[in-house]
């Protein structure tokens, strides 16, 4: 097994455009966007149908879990896809005016390993909420099918395993390329060539060669998904489970930007928090400080304060874990885009917080010396820009 491999992959035969849906863990307090979703998907097969939006989890999700199964079921029943045998993907996802080149494939779930400290092929980028993989496992446990919307970043700054497919994809043949709805831009997907294959494999081996501490691969987006699949697997050990389709991109890719994901907090009294974020770091932070700009109904402005972690993000969340520990009716949700955090905030009770991100060139380092970051340190990119959901893999 080499560290990314061809997989039999399963494309839908037509509809794309109804067919592909962004990732389920986007829009999460706004329920009109996938209202939007289900209007332009209805009467079609739809990735829609097979995945559970986490803006309508609920505690008890067993109804549409069963519906999610049985639909996957008769979409095989009724051969809505093409199955390509042993194939890699090769992608461009156009986006905001920059195009993303990525690679589909499978990984071994055996190289991946989420835990902080780990030294695992495949790592983490962010720490893993643990109390978010059940319902994920509940979800999966049963399913015939996969689709990822787990992007794997590469630190190849030499440009040696993807990059060169550009020139050759002409060479490739089709297998989809269509507009993704909702101003989601512009996907083409090709299938590789067999050449171009072990040419991937070889540049990947190269990376490995001169790595120095075992990490070729970080979870840029979907760490949740993938923890779900390697713990699916670890109860089920179904061969077919042990491996997962993912995307691979570069983090040198000039289309990847890493995006702040800011924090929303709810139903939360803003001067109560915002008086004990200060009295808390300035027990426990550092000489170094942080400045935050914080927004609600009755006021908006900005808070300087002690730094208790490297990044701004690790201060915030350190302290905001603690708080809802002791207030369990404050629910707390990560926001893309300063604008939704705003229009989110206008109403009562809601407390929303903007800050610096981390850039990309530190993600690698960051994770070699320190292991995994606070979760939903980063995002690359908008909502948006996320991974659709196209391809799909059996897994019973």
């Amino acid at each position: 097994m080499k560290y990314f491999s061809p997989a039999d992959i399963l494309i839908p035969k037509k509809d794309f455009d109804k067919w592909a849906v962004v990732a389920c863990d986007q829009y999460t307090s706004e329920v009109h966007y996938w209202m939007d979703v289900e209007r332009i998907a209805e009467g079609y097969p739809s990735a829609l149908n097979i995945i559970l939006p986490e803006v309508y989890l609920k505690k008890d999700n067993k109804e549409r879990i069963d519906k999610i199964n049985k639909t996957m079921r008769e979409y095989l029943e009724d051969e809505v896809f093409e199955e390509y045998k042993n194939s890699m993907i090769y992608v461009e996802r156009e986006s905001n005016h920059t195009v993303r080149s990525g690679l589909v494939g499978v990984v071994d779930l055996e190289d991946y390993d989420y835990t902080s400290k780990s030294n695992a092929l495949i790592r983490a980028t962010e720490a893993t909420v643990l109390d978010r993989i059940p319902p994920r496992i509940e979800i999966r446990k049963n399913a015939t099918l996969e689709m990822p919307h787990v992007i794997l970043l590469v630190d190849d700054p030499e440009f040696s395993v993807i990059e060169p497919l550009k020139d050759k994809k002409e060479n490739f043949k089709p297998v989809y390329n269509f507009n993704l709805m909702k101003g989601g831009g512009h996907i083409d997907g090709r299938l590789l060539d067999e050449k171009s294959v072990c040419e991937v494999q070889n540049a990947l081996d190269k990376l490995m060669e001169k790595n120095t501490d075992g990490m070729l691969f970080a979870v840029g987006d979907g760490n949740h998904s993938l923890a779900t699949a390697k713990e699916c697997y670890n109860l089920s050990k179904n061969p077919l489970q042990r491996y997962a389709l993912v995307e691979i991109v570069n983090i040198h890719d000039k289309s990847i930007e890493f995006e702040p994901i800011y924090r929303v907090l709810f139903n939360v009294d803003e001067k109560d928090f915002l008086d004990n974020f200060k009295i808390y770091t300035d027990h426990m932070g550092g000489q170094k400080t942080q400045w935050f700009e914080y927004v609600s109904t009755k006021k908006s402005g900005f808070i300087e304060v002690k730094a208790t972690a490297k990044l701004p993000i690790g201060t915030l969340q350190g302290f905001i874990d603690r708080y809802t520990q002791r207030h369990q009716d404050v629910k707390v949700d990560y926001i893309h885009g300063s604008e939704v955090v705003r229009k989110l905030c206008q109403t009562p009770n809601t407390l929303g917080f903007l800050f610096d991100g981390m850039k990309k060139s530190e993600l690698f380092p960051a994770i070699s010396a320190d292991g995994s970051l606070p979760r939903k340190t980063f995002s690359m990119g908008h909502a948006i820009d996320k991974r659709f959901y196209i391809e799909a893999r059996k897994i019973r």
